[in-house]
Parts: C-alpha cells; sequence; structure tokens
C-alpha cells in the first residue's frame, strides 16, 4: 500500500487564507498594512522569479509589499545602508535580503545587519540562539513549513524518533532544534554519518534536506515512517528534452511503497516556505505593535 501524499500546496494555502484574515484584523487595530520588504542584489533569474512571486503573494494577503533591487555592482556600504535604512522605518515589519548575494558582499555581515526583531527569514544569530534556548524568535521557514507538516500529519510529537539528513543553518539545524523542541528524539545525520542507512532506518520521522538527488532509498525506511523531502534537484534532460525532471532527496518512487506519509517533490515542502515567510511577517508586525495575537492562530 503507497503512503499517504503529504499536499504542502493544499497545506500553504489554508496558512495564506489565515495569513490574510489576521493581517486584515491588523490593518484594523494598527491603523496600517503589516509591511515586509525584500531586497535584491542583481538579476540571478530563479532569484528574479523568487522575489516576484514574493511580492504578488504578500499583497494578495493584504500586506504591504516594499522591493529594493540593487544591481550587481552595488558596494556593501551600499547594501548596509539600505538594511539599517530599513530597520528604522516603522511601516517596514519584515526585512528580507535575498540570497545568495553577488561573491563581493558578505552574506554573514549583512545578516548581522539586519534588525533581529523584523529577520523574517530567521537567519539572524540572536534569533539562531533564540531558537536554542526556547525563546520567542523568527525561525527560518522552510524547517518551520515541514514542522507544520509533521504536526498536521501526527498531531503530537513527543518521543518520537527523528533523524534529520543535513546539518546546514538554513534547514537541518533549526529542523533538529524545533523537534527537540517537540519532545522528540532527534538524530542529525550527514555525509560522514557511518552506516547512515541503518541510522535511517530506525525513525519515526526523516527529514531528507542534503542536495542530492535521489539520495535516501526505500530500504532505508522504516516501514511506516512519515518522510520530509525538502531536497529539489533537476536532473539531467533526457534525449529530446529541454530539461531535465525535478526530483527530490528521496527517491520517491520507492519509499512511497515503505513509508506511511510522504512529501512529493515538487508540490510538498516548496510551496510551504513562501507561506511561512508571510506567517513570519505578519507575526513580527503584530509584535512590532504590541498587539497580542494567539499562537495558535497560525
Amino acid at each position: 500500500m503507497s503512503a499517504q501524499l503529504i499536499d504542502g500546496k493544499a497545506f500553504a494555502e489554508g496558512l495564506r487564507h489565515k495569513v490574510a484574515a489576521l493581517a486584515a484584523a491588523f490593518e484594523g487595530k494598527a491603523g496600517r498594512k503589516a509591511g515586509l520588504a525584500v531586497v535584491l542584489v542583481g538579476e540571478d533569474p530563479a532569484s528574479q522569479v523568487y522575489v516576484r512571486s514574493k511580492g504578488k503573494q504578500t499583497v494578495a494577503c493584504g500586506m504591504a509589499s516594499f522591493e529594493y533591487k540593487l544591481p550587481v555592482t552595488a558596494s556593501e556600504e551600499e547594501l548596509l545602508a539600505l538594511v539599517e535604512q530599513l530597520n528604522n522605518d516603522r511601516s517596514v515589519d519584515g526585512i528580507l535580503v535575498q540570497l545568495p548575494l553577488p561573491a563581493h558582499l558578505d552574506e554573514q555581515k549583512v545578516i548581522a545587519t539586519i534588525d533581529p526583531d523584523k529577520d523574517v527569514d530567521g537567519f539572524h544569530v540572536i534569533n539562531a540562539g533564540r531558537l536554542a534556548v526556547g525563546q520567542p524568535g523568527f525561525v527560518p521557514c522552510t524547517p518551520l513549513g515541514c514542522l507544520m507538516l509533521l504536526k498536521d500529519r501526527l498531531g503530537d510529537l513527543s518521543g518520537l524518533d527523528a533523524v534529520v539528513i543535513g546539518r546546514s543553518n538554513i534547514v537541518g539545524k533549526p529542523m533538529a532544534q524545533l523537534l527537540v523542541a517537540e519532545s522528540c528524539t532527534v538524530t542529525v545525520a550527514h555525509s560522514r554519518t557511518k552506516d547512515l542507512p541503518a541510522v535511517v532506518h530506525r525513525a519515526d520521522i526523516v527529514v531528507a534536506a542534503v542536495g542530492r538527488p535521489e539520495m535516501v532509498k526505500a530500504d532505508w525506511i522504516k516501514p511506516g515512517a512519515t518522510v520530509i523531502d525538502v531536497g529539489i534537484n533537476r536532473l539531467p534532460p533526457e534525449p529530446g528534452q529541454d530539461k531535465g525532471r525535478l526530483v527530490g532527496d528521496v527517491d520517491f518512487t520507492g519509499v512511497r511503497e515503505v513509508a506511511g506519509a510522504i512529501t512529493p517533490v515538487p508540490g510538498g515542502v516548496g510551496p510551504m516556505t513562501i507561506a511561512v515567510l508571510l506567517r513570519n511577517a505578519l507575526v513580527a508586525a503584530y509584535r512590532n505593535e504590541g498587539l497580542e495575537l494567539d499562537p495558535d492562530a497560525l
């Protein structure tokens, strides 16, 4: 029997509807729209598409979208000055600097300049620290979206054995912290983990975030486990094709026959990222205005 598909696209749509309702309530209380500023440096095509999508979805949810585009030649001083300007702008609740940046700009320095209370990407070291010690802050959008999908599927995660494959600051590490906070027993596995298939096979929850196409095989998975595939990789095109198909870090066809539930690629984790970004921006707006927001509302 095939695994249940976890529909991230449908969940993300539901989350955006909740954000829109609460954004309207915020505007009524604060007398202004919640505001999200996105900064794009250069003309990377994928980043341009992503920024355009963020802007459309921000406006569709009833929030104000501010887009700032700097040329690829922009200096670090120019970019940092813009970030400081946005830090001090009361109409801007969330700031996102689109990554990757051109090579001459220091990403960590730029992230460190963003006001942690406007850091809706959750990349600032202060927000990483808040997550580690259980204080309110902002969590990177992709792992928070994964957690929402897991809790929607499984309910209480307490006591479950979870393996996170990947240890990046953007997904792997914050994902592990979120699962620890849900009282899971968590293992962070990676390329140097000994007997990785055996480590993965004991898990009730597997989160794959390594960037290696179809690495996780069916015989790695404990029967009935819930598998969250964060990876998005494009395979080389086959003869007669313009471009190769998109696959995750999990061998979907094989793993689907073993797992209890699995996210597809595309249509699983991907749609959650922007929806959670909008959620984070709205939470920032309520906090910045000192307004109460029911933690269960989002």
